[in-house]
């Protein structure tokens, strides 16, 4: 899929040439695509509450956002165009999840997730711009995309939704399915749908600096241990008791300068800060789970798989799996940078011993699964 994924571009041509630089229009870039779910299970999807959804209706200039899990009533509307987005489809269904990972041409550590929006006639989230890259693949019916590159960045005050108040679109296509428009970040856009329509985008995270230093400060505040006492005994008398003296400000300078870290330290807080799963969600142990025999035959004849929500990422043969640290031994570090690669392993005769162990406590866990299970 990746020869038309990218109009004939190698990946390496597609990030030496486009990524973060410029559009990419492709026209049939997932040839005969519809989509992975209709119209019924997405709704479905949305009316669920352990999954995030966003139902937007405009009626002129104005514009009403309403936070799942929605009612079934709100996504039969007919008199206003409207559109419900559903995040995280990926974690639900698994040909999402395959598809999601279709773009692993960019590393998984940037990879967000798939989030797809079904709009009515004229519906959309009216002109604007995101902070990340994103993939717009079209199912079913068409949308119209008006794009451009803008400086201005003004946003409509009040409006629930973040709608440039100035639009000025340089480009102006209709997609249709299997076309895929690619943006980077800051790109001001507007998608209205042209008909009954369905589109799957694909994001990536972009934490802005503060949250990773908010992240990297409450990480290191778990794992520092200061030693020694504020002492004071050559304290002198001040005039005024309310004071706080240079010394005092010296000494605890002293001791906090005892705080420090480096690159290891660092890559071990992103190793669990990205692999972190989102607040909502929820991982499943199985409810009758295989006796560790059974569950070391079914993997050496049909393999491991990880389960959706699971983000195993590594670094110089340290590996994090959903925001822990892996003790791996190191002679399973080749089986495990394939499965975080593929997110499975294929059938092993004879598995290792070690290697089965690590992956029936994931099993247990449900974090993973024999792939016939």
């Amino acid at each position: 899929m990746i020869a038309t994924l990218l109009g004939g571009l190698s990946p390496r041509q597609f990030l030496q040439e486009y990524w973060q630089k410029k559009p990419l229009l492709v026209r049939q870039a997932i040839p005969g695509f519809t989509g992975v779910l209709d119209r019924e299970q997405l709704f479905a999807l949305a009316c669920d509450p352990d999954v995030e959804s966003r139902w937007v209706r405009h009626d002129g200039d104005t514009w009403e956002v309403a936070h799942g899990p929605q009612r079934h009533s709100r996504l039969r509307g007919k008199r206003t165009p409207w559109t419900v987005l559903v995040q995280g489809v990926n974690l639900w269904v698994p040909e999402a999840d395959r598809l999601l990972h279709s773009f692993d041409f960019i590393p998984q550590a940037r990879l967000d997730d798939l989030m797809v929006s079904y709009a009515v006639d004229g519906g959309g989230v009216g002109p604007h711009f995101d902070h990340y890259d994103v993939f717009l693949l079209q199912g079913i019916g068409k949308r119209r995309w008006q794009i451009g590159d803008q400086k201005d960045h003004t946003l409509v005050e009040g409006a629930p939704l973040r709608i440039l108040r100035h639009f000025h679109p340089t480009h102006d296509w209709v997609l249709e399915p299997g076309d895929m428009l690619y943006l980077p970040p800051h790109w001001a856009h507007n998608g209205i749908a042209m008909g009954e329509c369905m589109t799957y985008s694909i994001g990536f995270r972009t934490p802005t600096a503060q949250e990773l230093g908010v992240g990297f400060l409450g990480w290191l505040q778990e794992r520092i241990c200061l030693e020694g006492v504020y002492a004071d005994p050559d304290l002198s008398l001040q005039d005024n008791s309310a004071l706080i003296s240079e010394s005092m400000v010296d000494q605890v300078a002293r001791m906090l300068q005892a705080i420090e870290w480096n690159r290891e330290t660092v890559a071990e807080f992103l190793g669990e800060y990205l692999t972190e799963p989102k607040p909502q969600v929820f991982f499943d142990p199985p409810a009758q789970p295989l006796p560790r025999r059974r569950f070391e035959r079914a993997v050496a004849q049909h393999g491991f798989a990880l389960d959706a929500r699971s983000i195993l990422l590594f670094r110089k043969g340290r590996f994090f799996l959903n925001g822990e640290a892996i003790d791996a031994p190191t002679t399973e570090h080749h089986a495990l940078a394939g499965l975080a690669h593929h997110r499975r392993l294929a059938p092993t005769s004879p598995p290792s011993p070690a290697l089965l162990a690590l992956l029936y406590d994931w099993y247990l866990a449900g974090f993973g699964y024999p792939q016939t299970v």
